[in-house]
């Protein structure tokens, strides 16, 4: 929300800045100095919790678990490989359905899934779907590695540090688009703040207008901060398509949470040369009353398909971070405007431009993508109809009870954050945002993308089946 320094402009010189955003409660006030900016120094990213009552909390990392994770990785890398290894594969294919028959197998003996499982066998990237109606297999293939977990718990891959694809996504993306379930519009998630924070703060800037007769010191600069965070309050998540109690649903929030930590200069860029909000922001350019969303997108022109819908494989990174200004009222209410001003954009298409290379280094964006091609993947497997054409009912995966994946706390509201930056002479308020993604857009005939020269079809032909063992689910 920017509003007219106006009645605001004698107590704000030094303050001229404060940027909220639906982030945990952190509090930094300019320094001493004619740096332009708050400088930050935000140790490694650990992730999010979410606890008991639904609130979402950051973690971090210890100092030197970055170093500590290099090295770790170099030494498995270099690591004389055993034959039960999971190797390295510019190509694996997984037979879901043989996957979910070797599942029920364990099950019924009361076995644990093991890690193959659970890692879909080093799966770094969902690449291509095939379905072979004759032997009623439904197969994914992509990239592959070995794996381990990271410090916060991730799986990642030995070779690249990607994201391992997980079972439990897979499994929700499936449920999302089954054989018969209908379908979601959109899955995704929202962080906002409330009506009634909108209006407190509103109510708190001409407070603060009121009191203040001075250049504030960094201490004023500080409880100002609080007092800013404090009106606005919690700020609600919603979770859009899927149960919010999943594992991709904490993945969807964390990714837009953290997004909007790096944008207002809380959290360190994971790529140098990309560019923040903070770091181009001019509050004056800016329209009065403008509430900032940032949010991500799929690129929905990422699927191409055989000509005989049996085969489809998704290109690019198939991620896009927009954004969008809102008017806000004196009463909270907001009305969206369709534009976004020029920081914003800077930052967004920053973020786009450098996603492929965030992914690999901010291990959530990895999940991210991940994520949504599943869910492009899994919304093209119905449209296409391959559930019934391999006489798959998905009986144990699309069964609760039997694999369970709604284990995780669903989360419900998360903190406020405030920032002092000194820039220009207006009060800016970049919040709001989430991930939006409509699996479903991206097979629209305007998005695909044809199979010109027939390679995702002679893909599909390459693949034999006929070699495979009685339980074996994987194969190169």
């Amino acid at each position: 929300m920017i509003l007219s320094a106006g009645n605001l402009r004698r107590a704000m010189l030094a303050l001229a800045v404060f940027t909220l955003a639906a982030l945990p409660t952190a509090v930094f006030a300019q320094p001493q100095g004619n740096n332009n900016n708050v400088s930050v120094s935000a140790g490694p990213a650990g992730g999010i919790k979410v606890n008991p009552e639904g609130v979402v909390e950051t973690l971090s990392m210890p100092d030197g678990s970055t170093e500590l994770m290099k090295t770790k990785i170099a030494a498995m890398r270099n690591a004389p490989r055993d034959e039960k290894d999971v190797k390295p594969s510019a190509m694996r294919m997984i037979s879901l359905t043989r996957l979910e028959k070797a599942i029920a197998a364990k099950l019924a003996k009361g076995e644990r899934l093991d890690e193959e499982m659970l890692n879909l066998a080093g799966l770094v990237r969902v690449q291509y779907v095939f379905l072979y109606p004759d032997t009623k297999d439904i197969v994914i293939a992509g990239p592959a590695e070995g794996y381990m977990s990271d410090p916060t718990g991730r799986v990642i891959g030995i070779e690249t540090g990607r994201a391992v694809v997980q079972l439990e996504d897979l499994v929700v993306a499936l449920r999302a688009f089954g054989p018969s379930t209908k379908a979601p519009t959109i899955i995704g998630c929202s962080i906002d703040p409330t009506q009634e924070g909108l209006a407190n703060l509103q109510k708190a800037l001409i407070e603060v207008g009121k009191q203040m007769r001075t250049k504030p010191t960094p201490q004023q600069a500080n409880n100002i901060a609080n007092h800013l965070r404090d009106a606005l309050g919690l700020q609600n998540v919603r979770v859009d398509g899927i149960s919010p109690k999943t594992h991709m649903a904490k993945v969807l929030v964390e990714a837009d949470y953290k997004m909007k930590l790096i944008g207002i200069g809380i959290d360190n860029k994971p790529v140098k040369n990309m560019k923040s909000y903070v770091d181009v922001a001019n509050p004056a350019a800016v329209s009065r009353n403008a509430l900032k969303r940032w949010y991500f997108v799929p690129n929905y022109e990422c699927v191409r398909v055989a000509d005989d819908n049996q085969a489809m494989e998704l290109v690019g990174e198939g991620v896009k971070l927009v954004g969008e200004d809102e008017i806000v009222s004196n009463d909270g209410g907001r009305t969206q405007t369709g534009t976004a001003d020029a920081a914003s954009k800077t930052f967004t298409e920053s973020f786009t431009k450098a996603y492929p290379e965030i992914a690999r280094r901010a291990t959530v964006y990895g999940e991210l993508r991940n994520i949504i091609d599943l869910s492009v993947a899994a919304a093209f497997m119905q449209k296409h109809d391959f559930f019934a054409k391999a006489d798959w009912k998905m009986e144990v995966l699309g069964d609760e009870k039997q694999f369970a994946t709604e284990t995780h706390n669903a989360p419900k509201q998360v903190s406020s954050a405030c920032i002092a930056l000194a820039k220009g002479a207006r009060v800016s308020f970049p919040i709001g945002g989430g991930v939006h993604v409509q699996p479903k857009l991206a097979l629209n005939t305007s998005n695909l993308l044809q199979d010109e020269d027939g390679s995702v079809m002679k893909r599909r032909e390459n693949v034999t089946l006929d070699k495979l063992a009685e339980n074996q689910w994987w194969w190169d």
